[in-house]
């Protein structure tokens, strides 16, 4: 059988005890065969003598959600330095059109930076005066600059929601400090009021995505729904990038209760759309998650 692929010259994992590593590995119609000869169609890539691996899957992932807003954000993944966080915060936030927010979300913490610390709110509203800036960190807490409360309308007026605290100076305006007190609500439901792409920018937004976890050797994922991600319009675009043949992961997604309260209600309306295993090997329902209901988590 002639291979339409072969990876030759390398140092290839296998995870099959009896021969943990070849040299060669063919492929044809997208799956690995015993015997693959070269023919005249076959690709031949030489992998001078590199490790290849089988591909990584994350079990626990909001990939479909993160997509649809990968292109706002701003990365400080391996930011070697707070000053260096700030500087690209300014220069993203002068490029960035209203009404978009600047969107710092994770992969970072204070102790990476050769500072030690976090960026203060003066920081933030000097290098984006008039950009609204979030940077949430960790579970714990999320930092607004001026412009973004102004957006939100968040005054001495706006109590504080459930499960969260509102830093406030002595004469009760918000300062831009929120506090995920007891839980992390009050970050999610403030990010959750930025402004949304359109959705042809939100297909573009979800490949950039999709290829940067292929660039970290991700291949399938188990994504764990999540507030904020209703069903089915949340998941419009990741299903039209199924359709394009545009997936370049594997993913089994799971739906989570939207609402406190309601959850049989969602799930009863959700029942009569889809159903667990629905789909293809590139896109399929696995059931209900990450939570069944709201208060398994204390929210």
């Amino acid at each position: 059988m002639n291979a339409d692929i072969i990876l030759t010259n390398g140092k290839i994992t296998t995870l099959d005890r009896a021969q943990p590593e070849t040299r060669e590995l063919a492929i044809k119609d997208g799956r690995i065969i015993a015997d693959g000869e070269r023919g005249p169609a076959t690709r031949v890539i030489d992998l001078g003598g590199r490790r290849l691996i089988p591909g990584l899957n994350d079990s626990h992932l909001h990939v479909i959600r993160a997509g649809l807003y990968y292109n706002l954000e701003l990365r400080w993944d391996g930011v070697p330095s707070l000053a260096d966080a700030l500087r690209m915060l300014k220069e993203q936030a002068q490029r960035t059109p209203p009404p978009n927010w600047v969107r710092v979300i994770g992969g970072w913490n204070e102790w990476q930076f050769a500072e030690r610390r976090m960026p203060t709110l003066d920081e933030l509203n000097k290098a984006a005066p008039d950009t609204p800036v979030l940077v949430l960190h960790l579970y714990d807490c999320a930092l607004l600059n001026r412009a973004a409360l102004r957006a939100l309308g968040m005054d001495a007026g706006t109590p504080n929601p459930p499960g969260g605290l509102i830093a406030r100076d002595a004469g009760g305006e918000p300062t831009g400090l929120l506090i995920a007190e007891p839980n992390a609500f009050i970050l999610y439901s403030t990010i959750g009021r930025a402004p949304k792409l359109s959705f042809e920018d939100q297909l573009n937004s979800s490949r950039h995505f999709l290829r940067e976890l292929n660039r970290f050797g991700v291949t399938s994922v188990s994504d764990a729904g999540g507030g904020w991600q209703n069903f089915p319009e949340d998941y419009a675009v990741i299903r039209q990038l199924a359709v394009n043949g545009e997936l370049t992961l594997r993913i089994a997604y799971s739906l989570f209760a939207q609402k406190p309260g309601s959850e049989l209600a969602d799930y009863t309306r959700w029942i009569s759309m889809t159903r667990p295993g629905e789909g293809d090997d590139m896109l399929r329902v696995a059931g209900a998650g990450e939570n069944l209901v709201w208060s398994a988590p204390g929210l």
